[in-house]
């Protein structure tokens, strides 16, 4: 039997130097050229993907840059925040992909895939606290908004930057790369929320550009930069929706929620999901 396409672009892509041509293509991307040249590429995106721009905020003069638009911020009210201290919220747009228990092992799978929580979060400390608690995960396809929110109210106490490679993190990635979403470049975030303990959100940098920018720190994914773990203590204090971090052309974000209390997730695996709106809630044991 001959290998499927994705398998086919899967193996093309090993071959392929991925964090430099994304570097290449964020810089494509952030060029400003003439606005008209600007605002055709973007309703070429439009047309192909579906997006609904109704909801954007659009700057004087149009967008003037493609990745000026592709982050776009959305106007005041599109995303109404749940504002139940007992839920947790999606932090994007996208598609609610799986989600279940972590186990005593500190294991978990995505799509039938076996991960550990260990390598994707890169440190066995954090990783122990989410045993036997939650993880979910929210996939962003091109034609979303692509800001990354906050899931809970509390402070910001530890901030990492994994590096890693930058495979797609579609169906040619999630099917034909082991563990890609432990092996691309990740941001995490911690914050200490009173009513579910200690979350963890992951950004996963994609192909393409790969680059994750966070909203309370200047750390730049796949700039070059060192990875690091930083302690914060008390950090800024965000609330459910406050901007936490955004994509420059797309990926994937994981949560991590401990075993503090039983929770339950209330949409089926494959739900369209938006920023703002109740994943989950938590339940007296």
């Amino acid at each position: 039997m001959l290998p499927s396409p994705q398998r086919i672009a899967a193996e093309a892509l090993r071959l392929v130097p991925r964090n430099a041509v994304s570097r290449f293509v964020g810089r494509a991307a952030g060029l400003r050229g003439p606005s008209r040249a600007v605002q055709q590429a973007v309703d070429a995106f439009v047309r192909a993907y579906d997006v609904d721009v109704s909801e954007a905020i659009v700057p004087p003069g149009g967008y003037r840059s493609f990745n000026e638009f592709f982050t776009r911020e959305l106007v005041p009210g599109a995303r109404p925040i749940d504002r139940d201290p007992d839920v947790w919220v999606s932090p994007a747009d996208g598609k609610l992909e799986d989600f279940g228990p972590v186990d005593a092992g500190a294991l978990f799978t995505i799509k039938g895939r076996p991960y550990d929580a260990v390598e994707l979060l890169g440190d066995r400390a954090l990783a122990d606290r989410y045993r036997g608690g939650t993880y979910y995960i929210v996939y962003l396809s091109p034609r979303d908004y692509h800001r990354v929110h906050a899931p809970v109210t509390g402070p910001v106490t530890r901030l990492r930057y994994l590096g890693g490679t930058l495979y797609p993190v579609n169906s040619i990635g999630t099917d034909h790369v082991d563990r890609v979403f432990a092996r691309n470049e990740r941001v995490v975030v911690v914050q200490r929320s009173e009513a579910f303990g200690e979350v963890a959100t992951v950004l996963v940098g994609a192909i393409g550009v790969g680059r994750i920018g966070i909203a309370f720190d200047p750390v730049e994914s796949n700039i070059g930069a060192a990875p690091f773990d930083r302690e914060i203590g008390s950090g800024p204090l965000l609330r459910a929706g406050d901007e936490l971090g955004r994509f420059n052309l797309g990926s994937t974000v994981i949560g991590f929620l401990p075993p503090k209390t039983t929770l339950r997730v209330e949409s089926p695996r494959g739900t369209a999901v938006r920023m703002g709106r109740a994943l989950g809630r938590k339940e007296p044991r």
